[in-house]
């Protein structure tokens, strides 16, 4: 059965408001073979938004960061991929977003709202491939909703414009991150396309990675939810595949690893924004541990870092482990 896993890419989703630099950097550290920005507007970066370009941002620590954009128009796509994009040399990939389900994208015709109009995708996929050397995946869904599964349909699209892989969400746009996501669709489209698909969705744990590649055959996984607050998450699939098992961090490692993200996160924002940024990540990474709900609701009444910083070595003196 191990065999099988081996070679398994496993990536980093990318994240709105949660994949920056310092949650990439550390991803890295347990081992993901791949990670991605926060998903970035093209029509944004046209306009030379500045919040925007920061987004592009990639640090010279990272070892394989790539660059993910989404938008509707053609021409705007290829100007951007063009002149913004193909100069970043540390972004090796560029990757599409066709699966992002929030309404404030949707509204505007972007994210999983073009699984609705394949023309449209076909356009997008022939101009991103013509717009750069660069390798090309596209992220997308099951489909608009229940009755309107076309995701074989755009994958098709996809592989024939030359993209380079698909990764594959397993839930619909109407579902967003509702239900269970159906991994039975990514072995069809696994089955139906040469390129290589990359299973997403509902990858918490080791047995979930080992279910979904036994069921679906897929050339990898990209962990989203999974991840937050668990980048260990990618070294206990690592160490399953090349050893036959793993450990679970102790509750003090947890916190070790929650400092350190605040500490690198200090390299690249300023301590204010780090405290409240934080803030999510902190709830995601004690969730189960001893008394997490006073510490954060502690945490989340601070405003230096110092504070904080005080606050979690005392919170891991008290934690066996």
């Amino acid at each position: 059965m191990r065999e099988q896993l081996k070679n398994k890419q496993i990536m980093l989703a990318p994240l709105a408001g949660v994949s920056d630099v310092g949650f990439r950097l550390i991803a890295e550290k347990y081992g993901a073979d791949k990670t991605f920005t926060e998903m970035v507007s093209v029509n944004a970066l046209y306009y030379d938004n500045q919040k925007t370009d920061d987004l592009l941002f990639i640090s010279e620590n990272e070892k394989n960061c790539n660059i993910q954009i989404f938008g509707s128009k053609p021409d705007i796509i290829e100007k951007v991929v063009k002149d913004k994009i193909n100069p970043i040399e540390k972004s090796k990939e560029i990757s599409f977003n066709m699966g992002c389900p929030v309404a404030k994208i949707t509204k505007n015709g972007e994210g999983s709202a073009l699984m609705a109009k394949p023309k449209l995708v076909e356009d997008i996929c022939k101009t991103l491939r013509k717009s750069t050397d660069k390798k090309i995946n596209i992220k997308f869904r099951l489909g608009i909703d229940g009755k309107n599964l076309n995701y074989l349909e755009i994958g098709k699209i996809a592989q024939d414009a030359g993209i380079d892989y698909v990764i594959l969400h397993a839930r619909t746009k109407e579902q967003m991150y509702s239900g269970k996501a159906d991994w039975n669709h990514i072995k069809i489209l696994k089955e139906n396309l040469s390129i290589p698909v990359i299973a997403n969705g509902d990858i918490f744990c080791v047995e979930d990675f080992v279910k979904v590649i036994d069921k679906t055959k897929a050339d990898g996984v990209m962990l989203a939810r999974g991840a937050m607050g668990n980048p260990f998450l990618f070294k206990e699939i690592k160490d399953y595949i090349n050893k036959g098992f793993y450990e679970k961090p102790s509750s003090k490692q947890i916190i070790d690893q929650l400092i350190e993200q605040y500490k690198l996160e200090l390299k690249y924002k300023k301590g204010k924004l780090v405290v409240t940024q934080m803030r999510k990540h902190l709830s995601w990474y004690i969730k189960g541990l001893k008394n997490s709900s006073k510490i954060r609701d502690l945490v989340n009444k601070l405003n230096t870092i110092e504070e904080v910083m005080d606050a979690l070595e005392k919170y891991k003196s008290t934690l066996k482990g």
